[in-house]
């Protein structure tokens, strides 16, 4: 069983929430998208339930609500080092959908479960609220159904947001603290209620039974030498890509204090591989680009046991020169095929 909202219902609904916790959701920001006079979707605070865009697929993850573009980790002077306060005080709650809940599992899985706990993302990661966002219709370029993470059960809570008859009505559910009475004592009316998923994608994956050596030297890796141009924006969107820079900032009022961040980092982009001496492990765009699919369908599940990549469909939905990840991904499967033919 569930509740139907109606929108001021839902209006007041947000304003319980945003007494208790900090309220992440897609919003569409006006005029900041990629060109001039364009707008975005990304994820921000939201103050109230008319800033929060239920209708369109969110061009940059939820990650930032958890990862920081840039995070202070600690400040230093001549003989102290002291460390940041949090970016945050109270718990935050998160509006997401199927695929970005999966994609929370694997920032969990990198930051908390891997042999150590990263302390700075887990204080933001703690007491974290999760609300579905059901999906009623598959997105243009995702493919969650083909990485299995278009169903979760992984949240505290679930709504479906629909206009019927030009009024905006919600069905909500779940296990919240608080929110059955909250909403007993509101009057809501109760309905028949669960999440609604998708089940068929437009685009559709294979992924490689195995990635060998025949995958890494493959000579469809040198067709994105030319075509990438090293932007990144691809790692940028992500929701499960991980990686940082560190920078040492010195102020300049006295060069013997500053503070030490991490800042959000891609292995596309020109200098991420470089090392002293000069060195560098992957010059070219192909290779970049063999690194990065490799690692989201193979290297990850090996370590882990499941893909990294959740199918959002962001990358692709993002490259400035059109460089498909699920094209490359089904080429690469092709290719298994053939040799097993050839065999």
């Amino acid at each position: 069983m569930g509740y139907r909202l109606r929108e001021d219902e839902l209006r007041q609904l947000f304003e319980m929430w945003n007494r208790d916790y900090v309220v992440y959701g897609p919003k569409c920001m006006t005029g900041e998208g990629m060109y001039s006079d364009t707008d975005v979707v990304r994820y921000e605070r939201l103050k109230g339930f008319e800033e929060l865009e239920w209708e369109k697929k969110s061009a940059y993850s939820f990650k930032e609500a958890v990862l920081p573009i840039t995070q202070i980790l600690f400040y230093f002077t001549e003989g102290e080092v002291k460390e940041a306060e949090p970016e945050r005080r109270k718990p935050a709650l998160l509006i997401m959908r199927s695929c970005d809940i999966h994609a929370l599992k694997r920032l969990d899985t990198v930051y908390l479960d891997n042999r150590f706990e990263d302390s700075y993302y887990a204080r933001l990661r703690k007491g974290l609220r999760l609300v579905l966002l059901g999906c009623s219709e598959s997105c243009d370029n995702g493919f969650c159904v083909s990485m299995g993470t278009n169903r979760t059960e992984e949240y505290d809570a679930a709504m479906n947001i629909k206009t019927v008859d030009g009024q905006v009505q919600a069905e909500l559910t779940g296990s919240m603290d608080g929110l059955d009475a909250w909403l007993d004592g509101l009057g809501a009316g109760m309905t028949e209620a669960a999440p609604d998923f998708v089940s068929e994608n437009h685009v559709k994956v294979r992924i490689p039974e195995e990635c060998g050596p025949e995958h890494v030297k493959a000579g469809l890796w040198k067709d994105y030498d030319s075509r990438c141009i090293g932007c990144g924006r691809c790692n940028f969107v992500c929701p499960t890509c991980t990686c940082f820079t560190m920078q040492d900032i010195f102020y300049q009022d006295n060069g013997r204090a500053g503070e030490r961040r991490r800042v959000h980092a891609s292995c596309m982009v020109d200098g991420y591989t470089d090392v002293a001496g000069g060195g560098c492990y992957r010059n070219s765009k192909g290779e970049r680009m063999r690194f990065k699919v490799l690692h989201k369908i193979s290297d990850f599940k090996k370590q882990f046991g499941y893909q990294m990549c959740v199918g959002c469909g962001r990358c692709d939905d993002i490259c400035p020169e059109y460089i498909s990840f699920s094209a490359c991904v089904n080429r690469l499967a092709d290719m298994g095929n053939a040799e097993k033919e050839v065999r």
